[in-house]
């Protein structure tokens, strides 16, 4: 247990050069850990998400899995990227098989001027339209009203490895304010099956400013979701938004820790998404 602990890495994921991004620790080690403890690992270091691998038995690649403070999720997009960092330090330019725990992806990872760098393949991709009961409930949760939607980017549920409700707000000043009661929003979302809800502001076709509450694990806000953003990317395709096959989201200024992330969208439905970015080494 003692050597494991000495290799974990605090890694900060969809970083603006050396500030800003999403922290997530990573351990890669001999053997997965019993669950309590990867919990209890996760808990202790605070981070939105931890990610635990182990190399595969019988192939090329890593098993992987993934716990916020409170619970195990299925997919996670920052600590992917993370993990991609600690392996480019590893083994250099590569791209890794990854088993998760209900599909498998890839990442590619690599060292860029200094600057470490990876890019994940997401799982498939999905949506469908919110229903109107659990919109107005989520609307009265944040505070909002119908007249502050975006409606050219309907609210919906979103798939891409994890579940998701996107809300796309048209005053930018709405998505900075954003408020709500933490264990009231944990409840609904709990209830809902939800990792987070992306809140949305349009800068352009291609450019978007979000928030992403993620209650559902106690914690008040993530400062970059690739997961999230993957399944924002494949909601884009599925409405037939003028996205220009890339799309780039700034996510976690209005929290001070300024993210940046890059998702390509091919033109097949429902298609794995490939979201990118920067990272860096924390301590």
């Amino acid at each position: 247990m003692q050597t494991d602990l000495l290799a974990l890495q605090h890694i900060s994921a969809f970083s603006h050069g050396e500030e800003g991004g999403n922290p997530a620790g990573v351990l890669v080690g001999e053997v997965m850990l019993p669950d309590a403890q990867m919990q209890s690992i996760a808990a202790d270091l605070g981070y939105s998400e931890t990610v635990f691998a182990v190399p595969l038995a019988d192939k090329d690649g890593y098993r992987v899995r993934y716990f916020s403070p409170e619970n195990e999720v299925p997919f996670c997009g920052h600590a992917t990227i993370a993990l991609g960092a600690v392996l480019a330090q590893q083994h250099g330019r590569k791209t890794h098989q990854l088993e998760l725990n209900e599909t498998v992806i890839s990442v590619e990872s690599w060292q860029e001027n200094g600057q470490l760098q990876a890019a994940l393949q997401s799982p498939l991709t999905k949506s469908a339209g919110l229903e109107d009961g659990v919109k107005a409930e989520l609307l009265g949760l944040l505070g909002l009203n119908e007249s502050d939607l975006d409606l050219r980017i309907p609210p919906a549920r979103i798939h891409g490895g994890a579940n998701h409700l996107v809300l796309a707000l048209s005053d930018r000043a709405k998505l900075a304010g954003m408020a709500y009661d933490l264990e009231a929003m944990k409840q609904f979302m709990l209830g809902q099956g939800l990792v987070t809800i992306m809140l949305v502001h349009v800068r352009g076709p291609q450019e978007f400013d979000v928030r992403n509450a993620f209650a559902s694990a106690g914690v008040f806000e993530d400062p970059a979701t690739g997961a999230a953003a993957a399944a924002f990317s494949g909601y884009l395709r599925d409405i037939g938004w003028a996205h220009g096959g890339e799309i780039h989201i700034v996510q976690g200024e209005d929290m001070g820790s300024k993210s940046l992330i890059t998702a390509r969208i091919p033109a097949e439905a429902g298609s794995s998404i490939r979201i990118s970015g920067s990272a860096r080494q924390m301590r």
